[in-house]
């Protein structure tokens, strides 16, 4: 076991954390970067790692990386990354803002070995948080023990390893191996055998169900899957450039000041944007592979909307889901062998936020607009959270899109406080 201490600890080394690494490399000079650690937990860094399909393309602007809209002559830059590859004129020739997935998560992977001073450290999973204090109970930092052991102890600590995976009720009695959640497809999907008729059912109707159902026809090839939809049918994403403005990073100030209840509001009317649909190239593609299935007359696969899952058990080695239809109310079984789950994430704190609230003594996680925790104290440690303030924020605060001014707030909100620290004690 080791025990090592920094300044600055952000747990998770995707897109948020990565980009907060950027902003304190540049933030100069280098005593905090210097003292800075992003732990991820696997042994590589990568971007949506189970979903990272060959034909997967972002549905964010390039322009929206980690740094750009924050610095736009930054070194860490998508283009600077396409420049160092060697592809930025074949880059360009595309005429698309949409990059291919794979692109974006070699482009993390590029600025995490580009860092000279922010250390990250992979296959380093946080176990537990424990808040540290003076002996007069004043909170002066945080130790994060990770597994095999090791300890590393900081003064503020960043939060940023996204929400856990949501598994809804009706599938948590199913055995482990007959369920798999977008979160573990590739590498799960990998372990099965590929000669078997395999009958596949995927419920969800947002763009990770729709992926995993075109994906499995090629990983699985003598498969027939099943795409289950609650709704009336699969829809594109709202593309409105009027609706795409509540994306910008300066509705956040605006949304922030916002009555709760009207926040929920908006939270649910923008829905189409991002969590209810799919982008529209890929929605035809999606509808030009059934309707080749039927001109070949060779029906393989299907999409059954308006269809509800009452309840699902096991039978042997098979799967049966007890479906509803919603237009007729009929109710009728369907028996399969593997259950893909496009339904997204929790929407709750992730587990390790609500352990060490708890451990605070804390009844409420609330951030203020720079995304520190309060801590209902004077603390001179802080806890700041990435990705999980929707609620507060906005539905822009897990994507893509607020990265590199949400870096510069959380940067900006500690040399603040050290500043305000040193000023205190010169007094």
């Amino acid at each position: 076991m080791t025990d090592h201490e920094v300044e600055v600890l952000a747990i998770g080394a995707g897109p948020s954390n990565l980009a907060l690494a950027v902003a304190i490399e540049e933030s100069g000079p280098y005593g905090m970067a210097r003292n800075t650690l992003v732990l991820e937990q696997h042994e590589d860094i990568r971007w949506q790692r189970n979903l990272l399909l060959p034909w997967a393309r972002s549905q964010v602007s390039f322009l929206k990386d980690l740094v750009t809209l924050r610095n736009p002559q930054s070194r860490f830059s998508f283009l600077s990354y396409l420049g160092s590859k060697g592809r930025l004129d074949e880059f360009v020739n595309q005429g698309t803002f949409n990059p291919y997935r794979q692109e974006i998560s070699d482009y993390l992977a590029w600025v995490a070995a580009s860092l000279e001073h922010v250390g990250v450290r992979c296959n380093a999973r946080s176990e537990r948080i424990e808040p540290r204090r003076a002996a007069d109970g004043t909170l002066t930092g945080w130790t994060v023990t990770l597994a095999g052991g090791d300890t590393v102890s900081c003064r503020d600590l960043v939060v940023g390893a996204g929400r856990d995976a949501r598994v809804p009720e009706v599938f948590r009695g199913l055995p482990a191996d007959k369920v798999i959640h977008s979160t573990q497809y590739a590498s799960r999907i990998a372990r099965l055998p590929t000669d078997r008729d395999t009958r596949v059912v995927v419920i969800g109707g947002a763009q990770s169900a729709a992926e995993m159902f075109m994906a499995v026809h090629h990983d699985l090839p003598r498969s027939r899957p099943t795409l289950l939809v609650r709704s009336i049918g699969l829809q594109n994403y709202q593309t409105s450039k009027f609706t795409n403005e509540l994306f910008f990073p300066s509705f956040i100030d605006e949304f922030y000041s916002t009555a709760p209840e009207e926040r929920a509001q908006i939270l649910e009317e923008m829905r189409q944007t991002n969590y209810a649909g799919l982008a529209a190239p890929f929605l035809d593609e999606l509808y030009s592979m059934l309707y080749r299935q039927r001109l070949d007359g060779v029906t393989r696969s299907s999409v059954r909307p308006m269809t509800e899952i009452l309840a699902a058990t096991v039978d042997g080695d098979e799967i049966v889901l007890e479906l509803r239809d919603r237009r007729t109310g009929k109710t009728e079984p369907l028996r399969c062998d593997l259950v893909l789950l496009g339904t997204g994430y929790e929407p709750a704190m992730p587990a390790l936020v609500r352990d060490l609230a708890w451990r605070l003594g804390l009844d409420d996680i609330a951030v203020d607009r720079r995304y520190r925790v309060d801590l209902g104290e004077s603390a001179h440690a802080a806890l700041y959270l990435q990705g999980v303030n929707e609620a507060t924020h906005g539905i822009a605060d897990s994507l893509l899109s607020v990265l590199a001014h949400r870096s510069g707030d959380i940067l900006a909100d500690m040399l603040d406080r050290r500043t305000a620290l040193t000023v205190a004690r010169a007094a």
